[in-house]
């Protein structure tokens, strides 16, 4: 399947927030010592974790409307289109769930990470007005 453009620009603006955030995490830790130093590499894999999560959800967003709007019935799309609501908040809440239980992952980098999402939506937004004017 191929990706529209500003899917494409949603899933880079997620990889550099996540790098951005990543980075100001070890920094935090290891310069400023807010968080242990033992921390910056489970605070970094808690925001990688949810940040490839997010790169998901977007290509199953795409693929969810371009079935949509291939389907002729529609009840038959209100209902497909309910459902990977649904499957894909359940996957931020496994994975939120997966973070929290696991010793390795820093719980804070994960509920950070999804953040990504929003601010990668923001800045393609504002890339978007730029262009038309």
């Amino acid at each position: 399947m191929k990706l529209s453009l500003p899917s494409k620009r949603m899933i880079q603006m997620i990889a550099l927030s996540a790098v951005i955030i990543m980075a100001g995490g070890v920094i935090l830790c290891l310069a400023l010592n807010a968080l242990p130093s033992s921390e910056a590499l489970p605070f970094a894999l808690g925001v990688f974790l949810v940040s490839a999560l997010n790169v998901l959800k977007v290509y199953m967003l795409e693929r969810t409307v371009q079935k949509t709007l291939d389907m002729d019935d529609v009840n038959t799309g209100k209902n497909y289109v309910r459902i990977q609501y649904l499957l894909r908040y359940f996957l931020t809440g496994l994975i939120l769930v997966v973070a929290a239980l696991t010793p390795f992952i820093n719980i804070w980098g994960a509920i950070i990470g999804i953040f990504t999402l929003q601010i990668s939506v923001m800045i393609v937004r504002a890339m978007k007005f730029e262009e038309d004017t």
